[in-house]
Formats: structure tokens, sequence, C-alpha cells
């Protein structure tokens, strides 16, 4: 009788145990997931060592795409199986400033929902006109309200004298001061950071480091000798809309043939330069068949977003940063480690 009390117990614990991973595992694909940052893209809004909650109700949660995969990792999976994108409704939609993650879109090795976790925030939603003027950015013709921490590259110069450290440590910019020589310094910080450094007694100039417009690298997407785009002057590019139909030619290929062929599984084929092929057809226009975004990382002289790689296609959208749960500065020990202040933070 003991042995059959232990069995039946155990059975228990095992239906128990299942349906607690079972209950974790849909919290995790419909609800919210953490992530952890691992690079300056946002400073100073996100730093490394935060961990983040995403909200995926918030645009709609994303049903798995690879379902026979290993849970809590993206790199055990089967992608013998796959099922076509589709998201439950959401609270909202993605609008212009909104921090959110999704999976890197240039990793074709990988299937979508399998593909790094990138972080950034949306500067142009589907439909919208973009440029960037100067490091100004512009939606539509309308200047976009700059992220409070949004950070930007100054060359600085002092009178012979050392900056003040403990200024640097005060502002949090000590580890984003990179000395050109004794007298100048190439330092990431916010406008407001560049206007209290520019007060100090041994600072004679500060200057905010701006890419010409006559400057360009092929480094920019679309990477093309067409774009003369750099960092700060870029566009202006249109940001595909479900449903909207452009003209294709030598200008707008560029721009769009990784969503022709890539992203939405057409067969194109430019022939002589000048004809353009779709699925064995020769057409001069192309109807998007997903929306898709623009992101910027809020260090906008230190991150590889939008300008670099291209748009966001919105089935590679994980979700919405909402908070900070906790932050730990790894180069610290013991309870020093954590950072107190960025626990429960909320993100705007």
């Amino acid at each position: 009788m003991g042995f059959l009390k232990i069995i039946k117990k155990s059975k228990e614990w095992i239906i128990a145990l299942g349906l607690a991973i079972l209950l974790v595992l849909l919290l995790r694909f419909l609800i919210f997931e953490s992530f952890t940052i691992p690079s300056t893209s946002m400073s100073k809004t996100l730093i490394k060592g935060d961990y983040i909650l995403v909200s995926k109700l918030s645009y709609g949660s994303r049903i798995p795409i690879t379902p026979l995969s290993m849970p809590f990792t993206d790199n055990i999976y089967s992608d013998k199986f796959q099922l076509p994108y589709y998201r439950l409704p959401g609270f909202s939609s993605i609008q212009t400033n909104d921090i959110i993650v999704f999976n890197y879109p240039k990793r074709d090795d990988k299937p979508v929902d399998k593909r790094t976790p990138f972080v950034k925030r949306c500067i142009g939603i589907a439909g919208d006109t973009l440029i960037i003027q100067n490091g100004i950015v512009y939606i539509n013709h309308k200047k976009v309200d700059e992220p409070e921490n949004a950070e930007f590259n100054y060359l600085v110069k002092s009178n012979n004298s050392p900056l003040d450290s403990t200024t640097l440590l005060k502002l949090n910019i000590a580890d984003d001061v990179c000395e050109i020589d004794p007298n100048t310094y190439n330092i990431t910080m916010t406008r407001k950071d560049a206007e209290v450094i520019t007060d100090l007694p041994c600072v004679y100039k500060t200057e905010l480091l701006c890419e010409d417009s006559g400057f360009t690298s092929v480094n920019y997407f679309p990477c093309s000798e067409l774009f003369s785009w750099n960092t700060d002057n870029y566009g202006p590019i249109i940001i595909p809309k479900k449903g909207m139909t452009i003209t294709l030619n030598k200008y707008t290929l560029p721009l769009y043939s990784r969503i022709i062929n890539i992203y939405e599984g057409n067969e194109l084929i430019l022939k002589d330069d000048s004809t353009i092929i779709i699925n064995k057809m020769s057409v001069n226009t192309y109807t998007f068949k997903m929306n898709y975004y623009f992101v910027l990382g809020d260090n906008r002289h230190n991150s590889a977003d939008s300008r670099f790689w291209g748009f966001v296609p919105e089935d590679h959208i994980i979700g919405k940063a909402k908070v900070i749960l906790f932050s730990i500065d790894h180069k610290k020990k013991g309870i020093n480690k954590i950072r107190w202040d960025r626990i429960f933070k909320i993100l705007k």
C-alpha cells in the first residue's frame, strides 16, 4: 500500500509541475516576457544590466511561428514545421517614440521568432515619411519630440586643465569619455549634460558632432551609391504600409527589394537593369502585404539601427518595453551591484 501511495503522490506532483510549466509558458508566449540589455545603443534610457519587462498584450500577442522548440531558449528548435504569422488583437498599435522589442530582421539563417531580440525606439510607423536633418528627426514634415535621455557625441575642449572627474561621475558619463589628446575629449552625453559640461570653469568649447550632409557611406541602408545618407542626415524615406502600392524603379528597388524578396516571400529578379520580374511576371508596381517600422537607438551616434539595416517587419515585433524590473552593474561586487534607483522604473 505504501508503494501505491508513493506512485499516486508522484503522479500528483508530476501533474502539478506540468500545469505550472504550462502556465509559465502561456504567460511568456502570450502576456509578457523579460529581456536583459546587452549594449549601450539605448543609453541612457536603458543601460547594460537592465532587465526589462515586455508586454505582449500591448500590440497583440504573436502566436509562435516555430512551435517545435525548447522552452526558454532560442537555440534549440526544429524549423521543419512552421506556422503562418498571426497576431492576437492588442490594446493599442505601435506609436512614434514607443520603445519596442523585436527580432533582428537581418538574420536569415533562423526562423523569425528565433532571431536575436533587439530593443530600440520606434521613430516612424507604417505609412510615414521620415527624414533626419542635422540629427533632428522629422516625420511627415513635423519635428519629432526627442527622448529626454537621447545621447549624442560631443567634442569638448578644455583650457589646459583636466575635466572634473567628480562632475563626470555625478552625471554618470565617466565611462563615456574618450580622451583624444590631453585637452580634447569625445563625450557621449545628453543635451542637458552637455550644458553642465559647458559651464565647467575648465571648458572653453563644447561642440555637437554632426555628420555633414555632404558626407556619405555605402554602409547606410539601403547601401546604394544612389543615396547620399549618413547618421545625422538621412532620407527622406517612405516606411511601407500594408496595402500601399509603390512604383518600382532604380531608386525604389534598393529600398524595398529585401521586403519584396525576403520578408514577403516573392521571387524577385532584375533583368537587364530595367526589367523587374516578380513571381515570373514583369511588373512596375508592388503592393505591400505587411506594415513596417523604422527604429533608432536613443544613443543616436552609437546605435546599429534602421539607418544601417532597414525596416522592421510587423511579424518581427515581440512587444512593448514597459518597465525596468531591476538592474545590475556587473563591474561591481556584492550588494553594490544592484542599481536601486532603477528597480521598477517605468519606461518612456
